[in-house]
């Protein structure tokens, strides 16, 4: 009976320690991002407006797709997979092919492809842009992926301005013309959607950690694509807005030690009364 109140006592103390630990780490002011004052006024509204938990409404957003033809975005919404969305433009010199790479990169990295665990949506905040380009542009990047097969997980759409007026509004993705460079400032990021078309995940940057976007993934997909080792690692990592990726996240990983320490002790407990119950016998 001591014994197993000594169990108790020490489990009870893990999840304390746990909760404190926390309870330190919730408490710790997040930074926001911040604009440099080094920056234009004029650019200085190509940031990124964290909206996570925002319903896109995907079902009055139409587009034009690859084909020429115009489509409702909820068209890529209705397979139940969650979405990756990235707001960019085709003739971009620079940080849309960057981004659009390091995509491709982070995709030939992992076992997970397009159009069966999740769907691929870049849409173009170019209204000038056409279905011809996005398509030369498709193609450009299966080649580079080097697996063709997952052609219909990928999307590449151009629209008139106030689609995408609305739907770079609804992300929180801000992006303006400079006139004096002649091309759109704005930020690189993928916005993680849901399949019900909620924004779930916003990555950062042009290059994305295989672990980062699956973990993204799953998380939207509220545990439906994936495995348990998937499910049993998003319980143990958490999405740091400070260091913009997944890290450890400390109280379940205390969590999941206690629970593993209180069986083997349980289990321990449980073979010694078994020999002192044969000794007797």
């Amino acid at each position: 009976m001591v014994q197993l109140l000594v169990t108790v006592a020490l489990w009870s103390a893990v999840l304390i320690s746990g909760f404190s630990v926390h309870a330190g780490a919730e408490s710790a002011p997040v930074a926001s991002p911040s604009v440099s004052s080094g920056i234009p006024q004029e650019l200085q509204s190509a940031g990124i407006t964290e909206k996570l938990g925002n319903r896109i409404p995907i079902q009055s957003l139409t587009f034009t797709n690859e084909a020429g033809a115009e489509v409702p975005l909820s068209t890529y919404f209705s397979r139940g997979r969650p979405v990756v969305v990235a707001m960019v433009y085709y003739e971009c010199p620079n940080l849309c092919n960057f981004l659009l790479n390091g995509v491709t990169d982070t995709l030939k990295k992992m076992d997970w492809v397009p159009g069966n665990q999740f769907e691929i949506v870049a849409v173009s905040i170019d209204p000038k842009e056409g279905s011809d380009l996005a398509a030369k542009k498709k193609t450009a990047y299966l080649a580079s992926y080097g697996r063709p097969e997952t052609e219909n997980g990928w999307h590449l759409l151009t629209g008139k301005e106030s689609q995408i007026k609305q739907l770079a509004f609804e992300l929180g993705f801000g992006y303006t013309y400079d006139q004096k460079e002649k091309q759109y400032a704005h930020s690189a990021a993928l916005f993680v959607l849901t399949p019900e078309g909620q924004l779930s995940r916003i990555l950062y940057g042009i290059e994305f950690k295989p672990r980062d976007l699956r973990l993204a993934l799953v998380e939207a997909a509220d545990g439906k694509v994936g495995s348990v080792v998937d499910r049993f690692l998003l319980f143990c990592y958490r999405y740091d807005p400070n260091l913009r990726s997944y890290s450890v996240y400390l109280f379940n990983v205390m969590r999941v030690a206690g629970l593993i320490t209180a069986l083997a002790m349980i289990l321990t407990l449980g073979m010694v009364w078994r020999r002192q119950f044969q000794r007797r016998a």
